[in-house]
């Protein structure tokens, strides 16, 4: 990712970070309260002098924290949570800073080591078919000598998908995008790619492992396959 990207995104989270702050400050001036309504996207861009769009991410993130629903055809509304929490989860989130490299490893450990189990348990016919599709895809980019990190990581989405456990789910689709930028920021798979057969081969295990229904040995192989991950973000 070129710096020009990084800054594009940096100031877009400061806008939507800006908008938030002003919804609190609308709630907190117009004393709303549980299951009020907030004015419209339109009418919010209008006040706050931003684009829709800015308005629209800052109300998504809100409601992914809880703070606000919106129901179709009816509008935004404050979630089902008192005031005092509103501002100070929403303090939080202003606070909130971007993952470093270490804690989304782990991150991402703790969660696949729990996903890869539950795909084992859980894994239909159509997840398979998925998981396999997404192998053979990796596959074919290490024999030709291509980069297959998207590939890599698609197999483990289609893993996490097939745990049946939306949460976990979504959890791995947001952080998947921080994991490509760091990725490339340390330069880990020029760092592994001489090891692509070996990957091939831990990603082949933990596919059979899951098509087995085996849990401890998918857990096993998925441990096994993080190793060097988890070694190198160490020695970053």
């Amino acid at each position: 990712m070129n710096l020009e990207v990084l800054t594009t995104k940096k100031d877009n989270d400061e806008v939507v970070n800006g908008i938030i702050s002003k919804i609190r400050d609308y709630i907190n001036f117009k004393n709303l309260e549980t299951n009020d309504k907030l004015p419209s996207e339109r009418m919010l861009s209008e006040k706050f002098e931003v684009s829709r769009s800015s308005v629209r991410e800052a109300i998504q993130k809100l409601e992914f924290y809880g703070i606000l629903k919106s129901i179709p055809q009816s509008g935004t509304f404050l979630a089902d949570i008192g005031v005092i929490a509103i501002n100070g989860i929403i303090d939080d989130i202003l606070e909130l800073k971007g993952s470093d490299f270490k804690s989304l490893v782990e991150t991402r450990i703790l969660l696949e080591l729990k996903t890869v189990r539950l795909a084992a348990k859980r894994r239909t016919d159509a997840d398979l078919l998925q998981i396999k599709k997404a192998l053979n895809a990796f596959i074919q980019k290490v024999l030709t000598g291509e980069d297959a990190m998207q590939e890599d990581l698609l197999f483990h989405l289609a893993i996490a998908k097939a745990s049946g456990n939306t949460t976990m789910n979504n959890l791995m689709l947001i952080i998947t995008p921080e994991i490509l930028t760091n990725f490339e920021k340390y330069h880990v798979c020029d760092k592994k790619e001489n090891d692509g057969l070996a990957i091939i081969k831990e990603h082949t295990e933990i596919y059979e492992a899951i098509i087995a229904q085996d849990t401890q040995l998918a857990k096993q192989k998925m441990k096994e396959h993080f190793k060097t991950l988890y070694e190198y973000c160490y020695n970053v």
